[in-house]
């Protein structure tokens, strides 16, 4: 499976900036006053189906990846991550109860969105901050 490693992580790349976009569009919905609109079936689906296909691209990454990619930490970091990123959508897209909490985890899962983006790019627990920090 490992000749098919390149189309398998391009999908996986794709799949995780649709994401991302489909849940700031969602969650700018909510902001304006359409929550109705953000929670619509066909963008739910489409959210599922984006995600699914993401989960399952991780999951084939992870079965050919050698062992090694799990010696410095940064995929227990990033998956550490991605259950906040959930979370705090959840919370965001739904589950809050006033607008101002709406934002604040609106903010927070996409600062969590955006430091798995760096952690996944640096192949470092410290992600974009790396650099900087170490």
């Amino acid at each position: 499976m490992f000749e098919f490693y390149p189309q398998i992580k391009a999908v996986h790349i794709t799949c995780v900036l649709l994401s991302g976009a489909l849940f700031a569009l969602r969650g700018l919905l909510v902001q304006v006053g359409y929550a109705g609109a953000a929670q619509w079936a066909p963008l739910r689906y489409l959210s599922y189906t984006i995600d699914t296909t993401l989960l399952t691209a991780a999951l084939m990454l992870l079965t050919v990846l050698p062992g090694a990619y799990f010696a410095n930490g940064w995929l227990t970091v990033k998956l550490v991550l991605v259950v906040a990123y959930v979370v705090l959508g959840s919370l965001a897209l739904k589950r809050a109860r006033t607008p101002a909490a709406r934002r604040i985890f609106l903010a927070a899962a996409l600062a969590a969105y955006v430091f798995i983006l760096g952690i996944a790019r640096m192949h470092h627990p410290l992600g974009w901050l790396h650099g900087w920090l170490a």
